[in-house]
């Protein structure tokens, strides 16, 4: 089952679409986008897990596909 995971960058200037433990795939300004594009992928390759994060790192939700 592959993770995703939608993180804050450094500055929590924008947002980072994660694929496992792996280097960021892309950056967005608005987390919504993010979001929006990581459901999308998890999607696409079921079974899968999304994990949101917010600007402290913590976990505020988890989706399962």
């Amino acid at each position: 089952m592959k993770k995703y995971h939608v993180v804050p960058d450094r500055d929590v200037q924008g947002w980072y679409v994660k694929i496992e433990d792996t280097a960021p795939v892309d950056h967005y300004e608005m987390k919504t986008d993010a979001i929006e594009h990581a459901d999308k992928i998890a999607q696409e390759n079921k079974p899968s897990k999304l994990y949101i994060l917010d600007q402290d790192r913590e976990v505020v939700e988890e989706r399962k596909y």
